[in-house]
């Protein structure tokens, strides 16, 4: 099975093997950059990790010592979640919808880039519990498109 490698350019600074970040989406500053569509074609909002940094180098307004040419795979996305899901069980973020804007782990309930009625797939279940002031039993689970 061939899988397509990810290319995009990263900050120099930035730009070593086991990197993680999450792309913002299209900067402003870069309206008229020739190769800006090399930086723009990832999902915005979403988890990326460097899996090779390859030796290309180009100049960038923006970036201060210009940007280098990476190799990226995507990430699961992460979201607690307060019902017990599986490994191959489906949810919708409407499903886990709360509306307690002010909670410190709201943005891992309801993460932005997640589309509201969009099914996502349940990959992994993680150990890891989350508090919650509505006293909701919250867990992590990765999930995919």
């Amino acid at each position: 099975m061939n899988i397509m490698t990810l290319v995009t350019l990263m900050g120099e600074k930035r730009a070593k093997n086991d990197e993680e970040f999450i792309y913002l989406g299209p900067n402003n500053n870069c309206k008229n950059c020739k190769i800006k569509t090399v930086c723009f074609n990832l999902k915005k909002g979403r988890h990326y990790k460097v899996t090779k940094v390859r030796d290309k180098h180009h100049d960038c307004a923006v970036h201060e010592r210009g940007v280098r040419v990476v190799e990226v795979e995507e990430l699961p996305l992460s979201m607690a979640v307060d019902v017990k899901l599986g490994k191959g069980d489906t949810i919708t973020p409407d499903e886990n919808k709360c509306s307690y804007k002010a909670c410190e782990n709201f943005e891992l309930c309801m993460p932005r880039a997640l589309q509201p009625e969009k099914q996502y797939g349940v990959v992994n279940v993680l150990e890891e519990k989350i508090s919650c002031p509505l006293e909701k039993d919250l867990h992590m689970v990765e999930i995919t498109e």
